[in-house]
């Protein structure tokens, strides 16, 4: 769904939506399993920069909820996992903050998003807040004994026969000098 700032001029939209799995392309991160809702209401918020300078930022406020998979942190496996979360964002026309003079942000600043040619795509937004509120690591259980380095073969589904002590050779000359040392 696009918001248009002429549209939005008018009066503010109200949404509630739902997208299939493949709507939005998440990469390699995680996968969408049903359906993801999604509602809220876009407006348009306009910043007096001076008596004659009008900035038309777009804020959108909502809710979205859905089911992914994610892979595992150590073995790669897809890891159910339902997601939800509010949103409250601002975005600001790209280009109307360049020219600015250097200054440090605040915290406020760091949260503004920027659309351009003068609309906001949804499915973007949506993108962006179900990557965000992935976890930064995912285990299948706390147990997970992961991929055989050697092999690749998943150590949960089968006993991995590669030698565990195995080690480069080059390194034996160390190895040499260790034993050497040993009193």
């Amino acid at each position: 769904m696009e918001f248009k700032i002429v549209e939005l001029e008018r009066e503010p939209i109200e949404f509630d939506l739902q997208f299939k799995p493949g709507v939005i392309d998440y990469g390699a991160e995680a996968e969408q399993k049903g359906l993801l809702a999604t509602n809220g209401l876009a407006e348009v918020l306009h910043e007096h920069r001076g008596p004659k300078e009008i900035v038309a930022d777009i804020r959108l406020r909502g809710h979205w909820e859905g089911n992914f998979e994610v892979p595992c942190a150590r073995c790669v496996e897809p890891v159910a996992m339902p997601l939800e979360a509010d949103f409250d964002l601002i975005f600001r026309p790209i280009g109307a903050d360049a020219g600015a003079p250097e200054r440090s942000i605040s915290a406020v600043d760091t949260e503004i998003g920027y659309y351009q040619k003068d609309s906001l795509l949804l499915e973007d937004v949506l993108r962006e807040q179900v990557l965000l509120s992935l976890p930064v690591r995912t285990l299948c259980n706390e147990d997970c004994k992961g991929l055989c380095p050697r092999c690749g073969g998943n150590r949960n589904n089968q006993a991995c026969s590669c030698e565990e002590g195995q080690t480069d050779p080059r390194w034996g000359v160390l190895g040499d000098l260790r034993e050497r040392i040993k009193p």
